[in-house]
């Protein structure tokens, strides 16, 4: 039986809050007959806290866990957060050195220097490495923090170890085109590549949107307007209020906004809608995963907000907003999702951050129910047929075969 190590410092267990994917995907590779390892750190992202080790240790798990230590951060953007990732990737090599015996290591990049120490393994063991290219360093954190000379010094780090990992790969799993093709960029490899988007299993999300059924309550006359997922400096979620604000005062007193989730954000934007008096914006805080599955089916129209400098590309919420069967209105200005979202025909591009036209593709897509709910069809068909773990994953399965029997 083949081995295989599951490198990723952002994975929910059970009762955690966060993604998913990378669970999946070791159960997934677990039943395809790989004896499969998990390794991660003692420390929680979405939590920001350290885990409780003996209680997870108690737990049922079909592969192995293994965790490596890492002191934490408070927040996303944070030179605590960039050391606190080195300190991983320390302790990874120190783990791997140990007790390395695996025919191929599969990881998740980034983090960019917790990466490159399975990749820098893998290459003295000489077996194969994967990298699971799912968002792009230092590229997301200049949303945060561009300014002109100190950025690209302080980002310096996160370019180089990105390179050097993309020139150790013996394969890639991109989750979307873009994401998959980066490697490739400064570098000519002629290694299999594949895009797996994130995805989410399509029948663990109706089954939850049918538990929570009856505690998610819609009044009749009311049209809701839904996002779920962070609040933070990549989501316009300032122009979703404000948008709220302005067809309310065209006279759309049905239309309810929804903000599913939390973030550093939150806060600013409630005390926002407060202090404006807008009454139809509602922050429904964290929701499990269940519990947002009923919210985003009961929504009428779903938004995927960005803000114009976002370098997200498709994103985890994109399976789960394609599930509910919904309408979308994207303002992700990635090339790659906004000709999806026009060919595949489940929801409209505008420009972000402009209150008016955000009202204005409301609005329309309230008055036009045909289309609505059309485009509703064509999201649950798409959810179906490629983002469906059950059976997108097969393709990483196929990739890590295709170079252990190689």
């Amino acid at each position: 039986m083949k081995k295989i190590a599951v490198i990723t410092m952002g994975v929910r267990l059970n009762g955690e809050q966060g993604y998913t994917r990378f669970r999946y995907l070791c159960d997934f590779l677990t039943e395809a007959g790989y004896q499969v390892d998990l390794i991660t750190t003692t420390f929680q992202h979405w939590e920001k806290k350290q885990r409780d080790i003996e209680q997870i240790q108690k737990e049922d798990y079909q592969f192995g866990i293994k965790f490596i230590y890492e002191p934490g951060y408070k927040k996303n953007v944070d030179l605590r957060r960039i050391r606190s990732h080195r300190i991983a990737a320390e302790n990874l090599t120190a783990l791997l050195e140990k007790e390395g015996d695996y025919d191929l290591l599969y990881a998740e990049i980034p983090p960019n220097d917790v990466a490159l120490a399975a990749a820098e393994y893998a290459q003295k063991k000489g077996i194969p490495f994967v990298a699971d290219v799912n968002d792009l360093w230092p590229e997301a954190m200049r949303m945060v923090l561009d300014i002109p000379v100190v950025s690209p010094i302080l980002f310096y780090p996160l370019q180089r170890d990105a390179e050097k990992v993309y020139s150790l790969v013996s394969g890639v799993i991109g989750t979307s085109d873009e994401y998959r093709d980066r490697p490739f960029q400064h570098q000519n490899r002629n290694v299999p590549k594949a895009t797996v988007y994130v995805g989410n299993e399509i029948s663990v999300f109706d089954q939850g949107a049918e538990e929570n059924d009856a505690i998610v309550v819609k009044a009749d006359h009311q049209f809701w307007v839904s996002y779920a997922g962070t609040i933070g400096t990549s989501y316009d979620i300032k122009t979703l209020v404000l948008a709220g604000e302005e067809l309310a005062k065209r006279g759309y007193q049905d239309i309810r906004i929804k903000i599913l989730g939390g973030g550093p954000m939150k806060e600013e934007l409630e005390t926002l809608a407060n202090e404006r008096q807008i009454y139809n914006v509602e922050f429904v805080g964290y929701a499990p995963y269940d519990k947002m599955a009923a919210y985003l089916k009961k929504s009428d129209i779903l938004v995927n907000s960005f803000v114009r400098k976002a370098p997200q590309s498709i994103v985890t919420k994109i399976g789960d907003y394609l599930a509910a069967g919904k309408a979308m209105i994207n303002t992700c200005m990635s090339p790659e999702f906004r000709n999806k979202v026009e060919q595949d025909g489940f929801g409209v591009n505008i420009e972000p951050e402009d209150v008016g036209i955000l009202a204005d593709a409301i609005e329309d897509l309230y008055n036009h129910e045909e289309t609505r709910l059309e485009m509703g069809r064509r999201a649950r068909q798409i959810a179906k047929e490629q983002f469906d773990r059950p059976k997108s994953y097969q393709k990483i399965e196929e990739l890590i075969r295709g170079l252990i029997e190689k």
